[in-house]
């Protein structure tokens, strides 16, 4: 029996520990436009979007929200909707334009700026080194499936550590490593494109290696800030009882969710997934595996759905009778306390943040006013989620709401709303919707 959504009980913030941290979360490559501003170098998406058909819409993030000139607008967005902390990614190619070689120093004031504002008002700085947009001329040298990236990877993280660190509250490495490996380089749908799994699982091995080359850098060289790592991840059920979806089921899980988890918990790949990979394994070495497992200070989670797998027909997530979102999703808030409970259970996780949760609707405009009264109740639903988790005793002190504002939502452009805030992309007008003010109201109770 599917389990149903449930009932929307009364919570509330004084509900959680004092010190929890409640923020939202955007992406430099999303928000920023300025993509040819102040010496700020290509990345592998604003090349990707120039492929015909690779982005629903045709759009590009050229201009995307121009959070880049109107950062002061959307810091003050932040101040009024109350949260305490801000998780943003640095742009590499607007830091470091050939992603090895001279930094450029218009780029770092950038985030300076939108860093003493962050603090001005009160608000932590927690910040992603990678989130998806590496500089196109480091594609160019072979990109994530070229070992060297690694070290340009350690380089780049210790200088922003260096500049950054005394201000930051958190620094993960790596956003959704899957989503590089496998949307981008296995299934060609996300930048750069490319179509083999072998590829894939190379890049996916020496995204870890360079997170765990990164964190031990930064511990050696003395800089003081939380160090962790960001997974997107979701429970993956079989489709019905036959013994094939049991295992596809166990399968698509290793390669999901053991294949990331267990090298940097363990300091191994899971058996079963190196033996279905056969040929298409990495190569690595006990080394490897030893630099990877570097002790983190905590394990980000990105949840928006579960998964069911099915060794023959597709599943249809409509099935279920539950709601589902703009992007085909379905809305399971029990699904995150199942996956957090499971983080601090199977892989002993000590510190567990919620670091991106939420949902695209077709939100409309009428009379100046949005009501997106669905996001609101996926977000009170998934907030409720956390608090199921930490009753039964998960380690979990962060909730990030994705996303700040509407933005470019990768290969789907700008068709599907993510955000708190309206952006109305022709006069960039931002507009607060009934979910941002309801969260709003929720962290002043």
């Amino acid at each position: 029996m599917l389990m149903q959504t449930k009932p929307n009980l009364t919570l509330s913030r004084e509900d959680f520990p004092t010190d929890f941290t409640w923020g939202v979360a955007t992406s430099s490559f999303q928000i920023e436009g300025a993509t040819h501003t102040d010496g700020r170098g290509a990345s592998v998406w604003d090349t990707f979007c120039e492929q015909p058909g690779a982005i629903a819409d045709g759009s590009n993030g050229s201009i995307a929200c121009d959070h880049y000139h109107r950062y002061e607008e959307d810091l003050d967005l932040m101040a009024r909707l109350g949260v305490n902390a801000y998780r943003f990614s640095m742009s590499w190619p607007r830091v470091q334009p050939d992603g090895r070689g001279a930094w450029n120093e218009a780029g770092f004031a950038f985030y300076e700026r939108l860093i003493q504002g962050l603090l001005q008002r009160g608000i932590q700085v927690h910040i992603t080194l990678n989130h998806w947009d590496m500089p196109q001329a480091l594609q160019e040298a072979g990109g994530w499936a070229n070992r060297e990236t690694c070290g340009y990877f350690v380089a780049y993280a210790l200088e922003v550590a260096r500049r950054f660190g005394r201000y930051t509250q958190s620094l993960c490495t790596h956003n959704e490593p899957w989503v590089i490996a496998v949307l981008g380089h296995e299934l060609g749908v996300f930048a750069p494109g490319l179509k083999s799994r072998k590829t894939a699982m190379l890049v996916s091995h020496h995204l870890l290696l360079s997170h765990g080359m990164a964190v031990k850098a930064i511990r050696e060289a003395g800089i003081k800030l939380e160090l962790g790592i960001v997974l997107n991840l979701s429970p993956i059920y079989p489709a019905s009882d036959s013994e094939a979806d049991l295992q596809k089921a166990k399968i698509d899980d290793g390669l999901n969710a053991r294949w990331y988890l267990d090298p940097l918990c363990y300091g191994r790949y899971p058996e079963d997934v190196l033996s279905h990979l056969g040929d298409d394994a990495p190569t690595f070495s006990p080394e490897d595996m030893a630099t990877i497992a570097q002790p983190m200070d905590f394990v980000g989670v990105n949840y928006y759905t579960r998964n069911f797998s099915s060794s023959g027909n597709p599943w249809d997530v409509n099935s279920t009778g539950n709601e589902v979102t703009d992007m085909g999703w379905e809305v399971y808030p029990e699904g995150l306390t199942e996956l957090l409970c499971r983080l601090h259970q199977e892989y002993g996780i000590q510190c567990l943040r919620v670091t991106e949760n939420g949902a695209a609707f077709k939100d409309e405009m009428v009379d100046g006013q949005i009501d997106d009264e669905r996001r609101e109740s996926y977000l009170r639903e998934h907030i409720r989620a956390t608090h199921d988790a930490m009753a039964q005793g998960v380690p979990v002190d962060a909730y990030f709401a994705w996303s700040l504002m509407d933005n470019f939502e990768w290969a789907s452009g700008y068709e599907k709303r993510f955000g708190l805030i309206h952006v109305d992309y022709p006069s960039l007008k931002r507009t607060p919707k009934r979910s941002a003010k309801w969260y709003q109201q929720f962290l002043k109770a």
